[in-house]
């Protein structure tokens, strides 16, 4: 059995039913791919955990609940009292685009990876066979937390673990984009693959096309899979994987999270990247056809792996 931990921060969902009405929800980038990651494997190939920090409120508990419903091991994750989780609200698009409105800045994970608890669950990550994170993670960690997490990853990777990495800029969450570059930098040195959006490399790294992200990424000796929205995705030989039918979105929340855990998944299991992709592929063209983060359970497709 291996066993993984996702690193980041889960929130409050509010998404909008209509002007008015909103739906309550819980996601992240981080706990959507985990969530995916724990419906597509057998825990006893695969054991999902997810590192976080949240408050003693009635929602906090309710995540738990959620996630360990869910399978997601919850044994990382650290109760802060008087703290809460942080919230957003998401507006979607007739096209299925959605905007996001955020209000953490003094949500409990922003508080992750600090004091004796936040030592101990430090300690404990070069023991997965897999970290993954992203730089959403990154951007809500002090600097300080930011390279006690980095010290613990290169233990990791001392150690032949798999760090996986999305990019998954967001502008909002940095002061600036050379605050972002100078801290995801030292980060790409311990990655040993790397699952990005071209869009979010265009913006952070200048990138002009998505094969100029892929080279960048296999000059590092890193896997690369580059998801490039509705041209497919491109792998580090350079390969261009197509989406294998166009699907009209109804909400594209979530889908290049889903996208990673099938894709890792695949991986995990001893699928070349190309078939991996298709897995990717396949899983993110069913969460678009729903609203919101997370999908019902009966509407996963049965994994190939």
């Amino acid at each position: 059995m291996r066993r993984l931990a996702a690193i980041g921060e889960c929130m409050i969902e509010l998404r909008h039913r209509d002007a008015a009405l909103l739906e309550l929800g819980f996601a992240g980038d981080s706990l959507n791919t985990a969530l995916y990651l724990a419906r597509l494997n057998r825990p006893d190939r695969l054991a999902v955990d997810y590192v976080t920090a949240l408050g003693d409120d009635p929602y906090s508990a309710a995540m738990l609940e959620a996630w360990r419903a869910e399978g997601i091991g919850t044994g990382s994750v650290a109760q802060l009292p008087g703290k809460l989780p942080g919230l957003y609200l998401i507006r979607t698009g007739p096209d299925g685009e959605r905007r996001f409105f955020y209000y953490r800045s003094a949500a409990a994970a922003r508080a992750l990876f600090a004091g004796a608890a936040g030592e101990s669950m430090l300690a404990a990550l070069p023991g997965y066979d897999v970290l993954y994170l992203t730089a959403i993670t990154l951007s809500i960690l002090a600097p300080p937390a930011r390279e006690r997490l980095l010290a613990a990853l290169a233990a990791a990777r001392e150690a032949g673990r798999l760090v996986v990495f999305d990019s998954n800029y967001r502008p909002a969450g940095w002061p600036d984009r050379a605050a972002a570059q100078a801290a995801i930098a030292p980060f790409l040195d311990l990655v040993g693959l790397a699952l990005p959006t071209f869009e979010d490399e265009r913006a952070l790294w200048g990138d002009a096309a998505p094969r100029d992200t892929v080279a960048r990424y296999a000059g590092r000796g890193i896997e690369i899979c580059v998801k490039a929205g509705a041209e497919g995705c491109y792998l580090g030989d350079g390969t261009q994987v197509p989406v294998p039918a166009r699907i009209a979105p109804r909400d594209t929340t979530a889908a290049g999270d889903a996208f990673n855990a099938a894709y890792l998944t695949a991986r995990l299991a001893g699928a070349a990247p190309a078939d991996a992709a298709l897995a990717g592929h396949r899983l993110a063209g069913v969460v678009i056809q729903y609203p919101g983060a997370i999908i019902p359970r009966a509407a996963m497709p049965s994994p190939a792996w």
